[in-house]
């Protein structure tokens, strides 16, 4: 039998684990808020505290993979805070430290690609499908063929935490800022129709949507008014878009602290949802997607895929 296999995807505002046994069925899922990116797009440089909370998060993620018997057989893959930080060598040389080995930065066009391998045969939908997947600095959109195979993506500077820190600061928003957000929005997503057109693909020709993270599956627990966050309840539910609109207008009009005592929210993520909200609400009313369709499984699938 293949020996079990662990992937940590250290994202702007989560750092995940997964551990497969040799099967790949999972052992354990595991996902720790440690904002990595606070302060990121402003300074261009690792926070001191974010950095401690993040290399704390995967040395215990470390002492959990080889509880389940992992060696060598580990992938830890870092996503835009990383990528865009001028010192992201103390991170790395902070991984070398707690867990024993090497972290990898990965360029926004392979992590689209590990987001579609992992979500688009994990939901029931109709091919060509699209996939995007919200981060904290950074939002992918992977636009699939009708075999399945991902016929273009781009990467976009454009995730909770950075829309949140760039034009979001009031508690709730005011009217302008929340104005300025979806300008934002609109200006990235002009970004995305010249690149992805470069590549003769077109996100309008998309027959569904597939929503991955933890913005889109926070969203969808919100959707289904679950009272915690339910893994099972979640993955492959749907939020028809003119729900999302509410959903996005209500959270905008909340403070983070009344976020928080929503039942499904994750603690760390109430002051950043919002931002989501609106990129995914953004996608969906400009290219006419009538819903979104939430997966559970993403890019942190795909990273530990890589390795079988």
């Amino acid at each position: 039998m293949t020996a079990p296999r662990a992937a940590v995807d250290v994202g702007s505002n989560s750092i995940r684990l997964l551990v497969v046994d040799g099967k790949g069925q999972r052992l354990t899922r595991e996902m720790t808020i440690t904002r990595l990116a606070a302060g990121v797009d402003a300074t261009g440089h690792l926070d001191d505290a974010a950095l401690e909370r993040s290399l704390a998060t995967i040395g215990r993620y470390r002492g959990i993979w080889e509880r389940y018997g992992v060696t060598d057989r580990v992938r830890i893959a870092a996503t835009s805070a990383v990528r865009d930080a001028a010192d992201r060598d103390r991170f790395f040389d902070g991984v070398r430290a707690v867990a024993g080995r090497d972290a990898e930065v990965i360029t926004g066009e392979e992590e689209a690609a590990l987001a579609f391998a992992g979500a688009a045969t994990a939901v029931d939908v109709d091919r060509p499908s699209a996939v995007i997947d919200i981060g904290g600095g950074s939002t992918e959109l992977i636009v699939g063929s009708g075999d399945g195979s991902v016929a273009g993506s781009v990467s976009l500077q454009l995730g909770c935490v950075r829309l949140t820190e760039r034009h979001l600061a009031g508690d709730p928003p005011l009217v302008a800022e929340i104005a300025a957000a979806r300008a934002l929005v609109g200006e990235r997503l002009d970004e995305a129709d010249r690149r992805l057109g470069a590549q003769g693909v077109d996100l309008r020709h998309a027959t569904g949507l597939v929503g991955v993270a933890g913005t889109v599956t926070t969203l969808g627990a919100l959707h289904l008014g679950l009272d915690t966050y339910e893994e099972t309840a979640i993955h492959g539910s749907r939020i028809p878009a003119g729900s999302l609109d509410h959903l996005a207008e209500r959270l905008v009009a909340l403070t983070a602290s009344e976020r928080a005592e929503l039942g499904p929210m994750q603690p760390g993520r109430e002051d950043v949802i919002h931002g989501g909200a609106l990129v995914l609400a953004g996608v969906v009313a400009r290219y006419g997607f009538p819903e979104v369709v939430v997966s559970e499984a993403d890019n942190l699938d795909g990273l530990v895929a890589s390795l079988a």
